[in-house]
């Protein structure tokens, strides 16, 4: 198994920034450098999305309305991945998720992003 576990969330102004850690253990952990990790988020009443998506080679995509403002990365020494948020916009209020291995893998538990106007 595998348990990931997010942090770095929290409440902020409009324009601030924030950097998003997603760290990985348990007795599988060694399939997490071979395998894509993921931000997604969910705001209340909505759908889980893709935020961006970083795969084991370090190739990444994001969603166009991160695009320019968000930078995913990973450090597979410490089996972790970051998101760094920039310009933050109310709209990016939501509860992201860290992910490994695609919507049937693993997930976090979630950490809170709150953007003030």
């Amino acid at each position: 198994q595998v348990q990931l576990v997010e942090s770095g969330g929290g409440l902020v102004q409009a324009g601030g920034s924030l950097n998003l850690s997603c760290a990985a253990s348990g007795s599988f952990v060694s399939i997490v450098s071979i395998n894509a990790m993921a931000w997604y988020r969910q705001a209340p009443g909505k759908q889980r999305d893709l935020v961006a998506r970083i795969d084991s080679g370090g190739s990444t995509i994001y969603a166009d309305s991160v695009k320019g403002r968000f930078t995913i990365s990973r450090d597979n020494a410490k089996n972790t991945v970051y998101l760094q948020m920039n310009s933050l916009k109310p709209e990016d209020t939501a509860n992201y998720y860290c992910n490994l291995g695609g919507t049937v893998g693993y997930w976090g538990q979630g950490t809170q992003v709150t953007v003030s106007s």
